[in-house]
């Protein structure tokens, strides 16, 4: 077959770019941290999940990390015929922050699927990390 091109590859490359480089969905949270200057605002944006789907954690005084799982059932009926699929996500970053936070005053919202962690600056902050409730 010397001359002819392998007539599956220009299908994996169009499958490459609509799954963006393999079977496998992003696990990476695109962010956004504002520095306000008495505080950090990090905003992600987390669409369908809900509120204990979401897990915020202070690791240490300078790095955020950000978790959300969910599962999703979808069923569709075709004459006899029951079809269901599960379906589970799971996404997650750390943040690092360019400086020390205060532990104790931070807090952490979820609306209308935009998390928004509010971070102030400072601190003396012990080495354990914490967990930060999401209202």
């Amino acid at each position: 077959m010397s001359g002819r091109n392998d007539p599956f590859s220009e299908i994996e490359e169009i499958i490459d770019v609509v799954t963006g480089g393999g079977p496998e969905a992003p696990t990476a949270l695109p962010v956004d941290v504002a520095d306000t200057g008495d505080e950090f605002v990090v905003v992600v944006d987390l669409p369908g999940y809900d509120r204990e789907d979401v897990h915020v954690t202070l690791v240490d005084e300078t790095t955020l990390a950000i978790t959300a799982d969910r599962e999703t059932e979808a069923v569709a009926e075709a004459d006899r015929y029951v079809t269901r699929e599960r379906q589970r996500s799971s996404v997650s970053r750390q943040v690092g922050l360019p400086a020390p936070v205060e532990e104790s005053e931070t807090t952490a919202s979820l609306d209308e699927g935009v998390l928004t962690v509010t971070l102030p600056r400072l601190g003396d902050v012990s080495g354990d990390s914490t967990d930060i409730p999401v209202e």
